[in-house]
């Protein structure tokens, strides 16, 4: 019976482990959004230019590294204003027809 306990807690962190893996994978698959451009980055002025292959309207979400929402916005064009952000590094996430993309920007 001991051995049983034993190859139960050896192998039940590995299924574990390997279910988060798909997990994320699949996650990664479904978020995609095809042609997705972000320049210049690091970005040095006050707007930075996000493109996508159907340049639609687009839904602009940027986090701070504590994870706090700095900024919203929606564009229809590839130009977002990010002049009321200090320099650091963010999260920027778009989301455009039921995907999103998640990337680093960095503000110098």
């Amino acid at each position: 019976m001991k051995k049983f306990y034993l190859i139960l807690l050896l192998v039940f962190p590995l299924i574990t482990y390997s279910q988060e893996m798909l997990t994320v994978n699949d996650a990664k698959k479904q978020e995609m959004v095809k042609g997705f451009k972000m320049y210049p980055n690091p970005a040095y002025g006050d707007e930075i230019y996000i493109t996508t292959e159907t340049n639609g309207l687009k839904k602009i979400t940027i986090f701070d590294v504590f994870g706090e929402v700095v900024l919203t916005d929606k564009i229809s064009t590839n130009r977002l204003n990010i002049s009321r952000l200090v320099p650091g590094v963010y999260v920027l996430q778009v989301a455009e027809q039921n995907k999103t993309m998640t990337r680093k920007l960095v503000v110098k």
